[in-house]
Formats: structure tokens, C-alpha cells, sequence
């Protein structure tokens, strides 16, 4: 008796330069690509007039045109926008905002609690707690 191992088909489809996975819904696809979540997916997918519970895999390359105009005109993404967040964090600093005075000490920004969490910003990480008991030793 001879088995074959059957190789899984996750196929990926490039968009905008990024590798989306050709079996989930375009709604879910859409959400691969860093600046777009799921309302903007939505969004894409509305305006472009796709059905929404339509795969990745069945579109025809005019739909996926649309969707990458889309894209391009409307949203900043991946490259571009991590760009424009780098640049809003060094002009924070620059400036010795708040906020930019906590990113430069590497603390947390957002108005999180220091005292308890944050351990592993603050490098201050401990390991869990073990039980008191001791184990026997085996002769």
C-alpha cells in the first residue's frame, strides 16, 4: 500500500507587492496588507463592486485591477505609510513632545500603567513563579 502525501494548496496572489492567500475572502484577503483593516476592506470591496463572499482565487484580473487602483489612489500603505509613521515619531521627538520624550526612553505612549505591566518594555522581565515544593530524587 503506497500513500500519497497530498501537498496543501495555499497558493498566494501578489497585490500592491504583497503576498495575499488565494483561499480566504477578498474581505479577509484585503486585511494582509499593512494600513488596510477591515472596515477599509470593506470599503475596497463596496466600491469596487465585488461580491464580498467571493475568494481570492476567483477573481478575474479586471477586479483585481480595480482593487489595486483603489488602493493606489485612495490609501496609504505599506512602504509609504510606515514611512509617514516613522516621520510623525521622529518630528514627536525632535520637538520633546510628550509622547516623543516616551519614545525615546522606549517607555509606553499611550497612557498605559508603568508600575505593574509594561515589564518588557522597561526590560524588567521576571520569570514565572515556581512551586515551593522541591522534587524527590530518585536513587
Amino acid at each position: 500500500m503506497s500513500y500519497k502525501l497530498q501537498a496543501t494548496n495555499y497558493k498566494k496572489m501578489r497585490l500592491i507587492g504583497i503576498n495575499i492567500p488565494d483561499n480566504k475572502r477578498v474581505e479577509t484577503a484585503l486585511t494582509y496588507v499593512f494600513g488596510i483593516g477591515p472596515t477599509s476592506a470593506k470599503k475596497i470591496v463596496k466600491s469596487a463592486q465585488i461580491d464580498s463572499a467571493k475568494r481570492v482565487k476567483n477573481l478575474t484580473p479586471d477586479e483585481v485591477k480595480k482593487i489595486t487602483d483603489l488602493i493606489g489612489k485612495n490609501y496609504k500603505v505599506e512602504g509609504e505609510l510606515r514611512q509617514v509613521i516613522k516621520t510623525n515619531i521622529s518630528r514627536l521627538k525632535d520637538i520633546q513632545t510628550y509622547r516623543g520624550v516616551r519614545h525615546i526612553k522606549r517607555l509606553p505612549v499611550r497612557g498605559q500603567r508603568t508600575k505593574t505591566n509594561s515589564r518588557t518594555i522597561r526590560g524588567n522581565v521576571r520569570k514565572t513563579a515556581v512551586s515551593g515544593k522541591r522534587k524527590v530524587e530518585l536513587k
